[in-house]
């Protein structure tokens, strides 16, 4: 049984998020800036910003000598699945509140999680809409006793916390927009609050819908955070919505990683440089701007 000095001493290598330039035509040509940094090198299973949320979510488990993790996800979830391996790696016991039916845990996702030891229980969408609810929180305690709960997405304020650690002093005072992808928006909201007011934190939202550009204003005043301004959501990069793709988005995947060596996928981090090579070419930014993608991970 691992004790939170062992975690501690096990814990991803963050050192790997190193930055890389990519050197393109369409940049070359347009005067733009565009280095990467790298946050799905920092583990296998454990990458990006699903181990930054998990991070000191674990912490707090341990401190409170709960051994037992339950949180919600979809069937195809990288909130799921990074849970379901930090479980594994740190012998924790994980249980996940599936949204739909089970027919659907034959996919790699589910099946990664089942083989990590995570227990799943499927549920109605109706019940998961109530996944917030105290009463229904309480029915889950009585299944499974205590619990360390991790929300959907793993947002929360231990989150954020994490989440500002991939932001360097020397990154937001060297480049004029840090670029990001949304989903619940927690990481967008943990750079945010670490930048100081410096640099543009541009977001870029994988959810279809409107809505998504009031959700950092809305966590910044959830969690008490000092509020900064400097930030602006984009909405309409969805391609048809959450892990929805499109043909062009399929063939710049394909392209983007042929000429860069860098994997991406199409629920967060293509949609994320799809978005920046579209504005560029646009020109929705000024020659000379220096611009950081923040690769979140989320690769199988």
């Amino acid at each position: 049984m691992v004790s939170q000095i062992d975690f501690l001493k096990s814990l991803p290598d963050e050192s790997l998020s190193t930055i890389q330039t990519i050197n393109l035509p369409q940049l070359i040509n347009k005067g733009i800036r565009l280095d990467v940094k790298r946050e799905d090198l920092v583990h296998p299973y454990l990458s990006g910003n699903k181990w930054r949320k998990l991070k000191y979510n674990l912490l707090e488990a341990l401190k409170q000598q709960n051994r037992k993790l339950l949180t919600f996800g979809g069937a195809h979830s990288n909130h799921i699945y990074a849970t379901a391996a930090a479980g594994k790696l740190f012998d924790l016991q994980t249980i996940g509140i599936i949204r739909g039916h089970e027919l659907d845990a034959t996919n790699e996702t589910l099946a990664f999680a089942k083989a990590c030891g995570m227990g799943l229980k499927f549920i109605s969408r109706q019940d998961y809409k109530n996944k917030a609810e105290n009463s229904f929180l309480q029915h889950l305690k009585g299944e499974f006793g205590d619990f360390y709960l991790i929300p959907e997405g793993g947002t929360n304020t231990f989150a954020v916390k994490g989440c500002e650690e991939i932001l360097s002093r020397a990154d937001y005072l060297h480049y004029d927009f840090i670029a990001v992808m949304m989903g619940t928006s927690g990481t967008a909201t943990g750079i945010l609050n670490a930048s100081s007011g410096f640099s543009h934190i541009l977001g870029v939202s994988a959810l279809k819908g409107d809505f998504m550009a009031n959700e950092i204003g809305k966590l910044n005043v959830k969690y008490g955070l000092k509020g900064y301004l400097n930030y602006s959501a984009i909405t309409q990069y969805h391609h048809g919505g959450y892990a929805k793709s499109s043909p062009e988005l399929d063939d710049f995947i394909v392209q983007f990683q042929t000429k860069t060596g860098i994997p991406i996928e199409h629920v967060y981090s293509g949609k994320l440089f799809y978005a920046l090579f579209d504005l560029i070419a646009k020109d929705f930014f000024r020659a000379g701007t220096k611009i950081l993608a923040i690769h979140t991970g989320g690769l199988r």
